[in-house]
Formats: structure tokens, C-alpha cells, sequence
């Protein structure tokens, strides 16, 4: 379902005559408020050790539960892309980065509680500080380093980051 169907009242005055206005947009007949649904931003990140090997994620929760995914969530209000994907790491592998270096984005459309959500995807190469062994913990059932000649794109649950593992394990080469 799009989510726009999901809002029947104008969140700012309460009407109910709050109508489509464009694709990615609700008016309220009443007050004259627009709603614009635009993507939320979201950060995976690609970890390659000193061996050629992907620090890859089995999934603990749907969507995708069970297959594997880049670290990686939604960032939060007030915090950068950049701080938002060193959150993520941290809190699902334990690593802490010394070095982030933006790749490239995607648009994806993440479905989560019967609704799709639009997503901007954000993808960052980053380096962990030295010493370190990561730690499955929060969304992560599991991690694991892979080497990325030995990498399966379509073990990727989620489609932007099958696309996006494509991408990079062929810029690599």
C-alpha cells in the first residue's frame, strides 16, 4: 500500500478533505497544508578487510529475515549519513570507524508493517579501527567475512542492496 493512502486527516488542522495533490503529495482543501512524502534516508556500509573480504550480516528481523545484508539502517533525525552509518555499525557489529568514504545511492522501496516505505540508500565504503572482531548484535543474527570473489548478490534479501553488492564487487575488479 502507498503510503500516502495511509493519511485520511490534514496533520495540521484535523480535516477531512485532505486530497492528492501530485504522486508524492496530499492537500488539505480546508487549510491549504501539503504533505510531501519524500524518501527516508537510510546507510549500508561496505567493510573490506586487508584479506579481499566483506564483512556481510545474516538478517534477525524482516524484511528478509534470514538472508544476508551490508551494515547498515535508518538514520535519525539530527545526525549526519556519515554518523547515522557509524551508529549502525557499531550498534550491529560492535566496530568502531576510523574512516567513511561516500560510494553512491539508490532509490529502494522498503516494505515494513504492510506499508512501503521509500528509502534513499546511502552506501559508504568503511574502515574499521584496527584490532577489532566484530560481533553480531540488534538486527544482525550473525556476521561474517566473505571473500568477495566467493560473494552471491542474490543471497541479498533486500533489492537495493543486491544491487548495490553487484556494483561494487564489480568496480572492484
Amino acid at each position: 500500500m502507498h503510503l500516502l493512502n495511509k493519511f485520511k486527516y490534514c496533520p495540521n488542522c484535523g480535516s477531512d478533505h485532505f486530497v492528492i495533490n501530485d504522486e508524492k503529495s496530499k492537500r488539505c482543501e480546508h487549510c491549504g497544508f501539503v504533505y510531501y512524502m519524500n524518501p527516508s534516508a537510510a546507510t549500508a556500509a561496505f567493510i573490506v578487510n586487508d584479506k579481499g573480504e566483506l564483512l556481510v550480516e545474516r538478517r534477525a528481523n524482516n524484511p528478509g529475515k534470514g538472508t544476508l545484508d551490508l551494515p547498515g539502517g535508518f538514520s535519525d533525525c539530527y545526525e549526519t549519513a556519515e554518523e547515522g552509518v557509524k551508529r549502525e555499525i557499531k550498534e550491529e557489529t560492535g566496530l568502531e570507524i576510523e574512516h567513511i568514504e561516500y560510494l553512491f545511492s539508490l532509490p529502494n522501496i522498503y516494505n515494513y508493517s504492510g506499508l512501503d516505505i521509500h528509502t534513499l540508500d546511502l552506501f559508504f565504503r568503511c574502515v574499521p579501527y584496527s584490532g577489532q572482531t566484530p560481533k553480531a548484535a540488534d538486527d544482525a543474527a550473525d556476521c561474517q567475512w566473505i571473500p568477495l570473489n566467493e560473494i552471491d548478490p542474490n543471497l541479498f534479501g533486500l533489492s537495493s542492496i543486491r544491487q548495490a553488492v553487484k556494483r561494487f564487487i564489480r568496480e572492484m575488479q
